[in-house]
Formats: C-alpha cells, structure tokens, sequence
C-alpha cells in the first residue's frame, strides 16, 4: 500500500508509491548508454589550450600554465553584475535588474574526469575553491543568497560535457529556500534544537535509512524523499553556513563525496545528477537555526500531470529499501 509522508524540513507531502516502486536494481541504466569522452577536447572551452574562449578567470588554482581548478564568469549568465537592485511596482507587478553574480567552477583539466575518480585531494581543493568563492561573492552587499550547483548529465540541465560546478549569487532569497528557513527557525523556537540536526538524531536511531556515515558526516536517504535514491550529505558538526565549513571537515568531505558518488555511479550505472550545496542566506549564516548540507539527485524519474498539478511527488522507490541496497555497494 502506498504512504503519504510528510518532509518535515518544507511541509511538502510525498508519496512513496510502494506497489508501483521498482527495486532498487531496476533503476540501473546501462553504462554503454553514455559516449566515451576523451582526456581532451579540442572543441571544449573548458579544456586547456582553450582558456582564450572562456571569459578572463576570476580565480585559477595551481600554475597558470598548467592549472588545476579555474574560475570564470558564466558566458552565458542567469544574473549579472551591472546596474543596480532597485525594484519597480506597477499594481501588483513587480521587476527589478537581473544584478548578481554567475560564474562557472571548471573543476579539473581533465575532460573524462568526474569527481568519484579524482584523487582525494584534488577533491579537497575543489570544496576548497567553493568555500573560498563563496566568500568571495558575499562581499557583496547586495548578495543574498549564493547556490552552489552541480549538473551531470544533459537529463539534469548541462551543455557542455567537462566536469564543471556553477555558483550562483542572488540580490534575493526565493520563497522556495525562505520557507526552508523559517520552518526551521518555527522548530527552534518551539523546541530550543536545530530541525535538521533533529532528523539526523532520529535518523541515527532508526539507521533504516543510513547509506554510510564517517566522524563528521553523514549520508542517508530522507524519510520523505521526493526522488528515487535522493541522497543527503549532512555534517555532524553544527554550523548554518557552508562558508564555515573546518578544514578538517573539508579533508574527510572529499574522500566521503567521492565514495557516495561512486556508489551511485556504480550501482545506477553513471545516472545523471543535480547536486545542490544547501546553505543558509547571507545575512543568516552565523544563526543556529539551519544546518547546512549537499543533495545529490538523480535524474530517474521525471515529474508529469499530478506532480506538477499538486506540488506532490511520486517516488517509486522507497527510501528503506535503497539505502540499504546502496549500503550493499561496494566501492
């Protein structure tokens, strides 16, 4: 029979549609499915040699000549830097400038190499860069809210093939990430505890939806998840911003992420993802109310009628069941 369960960090129900769920194995794709990339590509911007098509870096991490990690502003940019934030009303219409910040994270030289086959510290780097630009587009004052996204895969919304993250920095905090926030704030109020910090207490009690967990973080499946093998990567150590994060953490971080996506490479067969890093607001980021965290999705399933006419998830898979399979992954 199927369940409605509530996700008790947005309110939002989900159905885990347990008659109409596929096992866990069934979601695999086949690998041979995805072309074969080269090392390098004489037509990607991102390779090196090609470093004159990209706009001039905002950051470059190792040698000039011979980097590691480079940052550049998005060619072709959501939000970008000019004018102001000023708004205009017309009756109940409001708009203002597209001003803030979009720049592209091109994660190593390496066309074919995606991050469950870097090397550790080269990972380590990576979450290094995220946190150092980070505090680099906060300096903004008219910065809000800074997203760091990942997507793999033309399924999950990327153009071009190299391994590459994008950051994005927002004059506004949409209501969609507000909510989030205010329901946790509700939680403290009432209780006195983080929300998040909660649901990883209880989750450790349960253990039913445990995928791996190491001294300083923790993967799992959410009770409600709204997507098949949705996977949450949530630090032990309290802390509502992501450019807060130790250096310690940092260094078990990179070998944790690598083996979750392995994981996930190996038993869905190299599926495409999203992989968000959820953090608290600018202005919020030093309150005790949130936690911070990754989500990793993977492009399974895809929202039709129902989803999109009730805001209600379908997951096909149950959170129970997937955890455990991806426990069983050796990597």
């Amino acid at each position: 029979m199927s369940e409605l369960r509530q996700d008790p960090t947005t309110y939002d129900w989900v159905i885990i549609a347990k008659e109409r769920a596929r096992r866990p194995h069934d979601f695999k794709r086949d690998v041979s499915e995805r072309p074969l990339l080269p090392s390098r590509s004489d037509d990607c911007p991102f390779c090196p040699g090609n470093e004159e098509r990209t706009p001039a870096a905002a950051a470059v991490y190792g040698d000039p000549d011979n980097w590691n990690i480079r940052v550049v502003p998005n060619k072709f940019p959501a939000l970008t830097p000019e004018g102001d934030t000023t708004r205009e009303e017309w009756k109940l219409f409001r708009k203002s400038r597209g001003y803030g910040k979009h720049e592209v994270v091109i994660e190593t030289p390496v066309h074919n190499k995606c991050i469950p086959f870097m090397e550790d510290d080269h990972v380590a780097e990576l979450l290094k860069v995220y946190r150092d630009r980070y505090h680099a587009l906060k300096k903004d004052p008219n910065v809000k809210i800074i997203l760091i996204f990942k997507n793999h895969g033309l399924t999950a919304g990327t153009s071009l093939e190299h391994p590459h993250t994008q950051i994005v920095a927002s004059p506004v905090v949409p209501p969609f990430i507000r909510r989030r926030f205010e329901i946790a704030t509700q939680h403290f109020d009432n209780t006195g505890r983080c929300l998040y910090c909660d649901i990883l207490h209880d989750e450790h009690q349960s253990k039913d939806r445990i995928v791996k967990e190491t001294p300083y973080f923790t993967a799992l499946h959410p009770f409600a998840s709204h997507y098949p093998f949705e996977t949450w990567i949530m630090p032990k150590l309290h802390s509502s911003s992501f450019g807060n994060i130790l250096e310690v953490e940092i260094g078990e971080l990179a070998g944790f992420l690598k083996e979750i996506l392995l994981k996930l490479y190996v038993s869905l067969g190299d599926p495409d993802y999203n992989f968000i890093i959820h953090t608290s607001p600018v202005d919020d980021e030093h309150k005790t109310y949130y936690l911070w965290h990754i989500q990793i999705v993977p492009k399974l399933t895809f929202a039709a009628g129902f989803e999109l006419g009730s805001g209600i998830n379908i997951n096909t898979a149950v959170p129970e069941e997937t955890a455990a399979f991806m426990r069983g992954i050796k990597v």
